[in-house]
C-alpha cells in the first residue's frame, strides 16, 4: 500500500497538472457518481491527508480518492496513449486543455461537498507530512492503548496519518524493539522520539524517487524486505512474519539481535 511520501508526491503531480486549470472533461466510473460532470469547473488544489487524497474543486465540492494496494493515478499529455492499464481499470478521469488524469483502480472515489470533507478524512491522526502535524498529539494517540503491539498501533492512523507497512518496519528497526513489543513497553526515551523519528522519515522520502531509511547508497532499507539476508548492522539473518488481526495481516520485517521483544515464534499463549 503507498505509504505517505507516495502520496504526498501523487499530490503534488496532480496539482502541477490540474490546480487552476479549468477542466474540459470529466468522468467518475464508479456507480454513485457516473452522472456527474464537472466540466467547466476550475481545479482550486490537489491536497493529500495522511493516504486520502483531496482533489478541491470550483463549486465546494471535493473529490476524494485513495489508492490502498493497487490504485494509481497518471497524468499524461493530451494526445499521449494512456498506459495506466486496461480501460476497465479505470475509474475516475479529470481532463483539461493539455494533460489529463487518469485513476486506475482506485477504490475510493467520492464526489462529496468541501465542507464535508471530514466525512472522509476527519477520523485521522495528526499527518506526519500535514500543516496539521502535531507531535504530542501523535504520542497521546500512539500510548492511548499501551497493550497494543507497537507495529498495530503505528499502522492505525487514528494515531498518525501516514506509516504504512515499509515504515512500520524501519520504525521499529531504528527504535529497536519488534514490532510485536507492547506500545507501553517502550522506554519511556524511546517512546518520545518516535514522532519526530517517523515525521523526519517521511519527510526526507517525500521528495525521493527512492526511499531510503539508512543514509546508505544501495541499502535504502534496514529490514523491510530483506529477510533472509543479513542485517545491514550485526549481520544475523533478517526474519519475516505476518503480523495483523487476521482480517489485515502484512508481512513484518526484522532483525532478532538488534531488536527486542516479542516475536510470533517466542509470544506465550494465555493459559486456557
Amino acid at each position: 500500500m503507498p505509504e505517505g511520501d507516495t502520496v504526498w508526491q501523487t499530490t503534488k503531480r496532480l496539482h502541477s497538472a490540474l490546480a487552476g486549470k479549468v477542466l474540459t472533461c470529466s468522468d467518475l466510473r464508479v456507480p454513485a457518481h457516473a452522472t456527474a460532470d464537472l466540466t467547466g469547473r476550475t481545479v482550486l488544489d490537489v491536497t493529500p491527508r495522511g493516504k486520502h487524497l483531496l482533489t478541491r474543486i470550483e463549486g465546494g465540492l471535493t473529490l476524494h480518492s485513495h489508492l490502498r494496494m493497487d490504485g494509481a493515478w497518471k497524468i499524461f499529455e493530451n494526445g499521449h496513449r494512456w498506459t495506466g492499464g486496461p480501460a476497465h481499470q479505470i475509474r475516475a478521469i479529470l481532463g483539461t486543455t493539455d494533460r489529463t488524469a487518469v485513476g486506475y483502480r482506485l477504490p475510493v472515489v467520492e464526489l462529496l461537498r468541501t465542507t464535508d470533507e471530514d466525512r472522509a478524512v476527519g477520523h485521522l491522526g495528526p499527518d506526519l507530512l500535514g500543516p496539521d502535524w502535531n507531535p504530542d498529539l501523535a504520542l497521546a494517540n500512539l500510548l492511548a492503548d499501551p497493550a497494543r503491539p507497537l507495529g498495530e498501533a503505528l499502522l492505525d492512523q487514528r494515531n498518525l496519518a501516514g506509516i504504512g507497512n515499509v515504515y512500520k518496519s524501519e520504525l521499529c528497526f531504528l527504535l529497536g524493539a519488534t514490532p510485536w513489543l507492547p506500545i507501553g513497553a517502550l522506554p519511556t526515551d524511546r517512546a518520545a522520539k518516535l514522532p519526530a523519528l517517523a515525521q523526519h522519515l517521511l519527510e526526507a522520502n517525500r521528495d525521493r524517487p527512492v526511499r531510503n531509511t539508512t543514509g546508505r547508497r544501495g541499502q535504502n532499507l534496514f529490514v523491510y524486505g530483506r529477510a533472509p539476508r543479513p542485517c545491514l548492522r550485526c549481520g544475523t539473518p533478517v526474519q519475516r512474519a505476518d503480523q495483523g488481526d487476521g482480517s489485515r495481516e502484512r508481512p513484518t520485517y526484522w532483525c532478532p539481535t538488534c531488536q527486542q521483544g516479542p516475536t510470533p515464534f517466542n509470544i506465550p499463549t494465555a493459559p486456557h
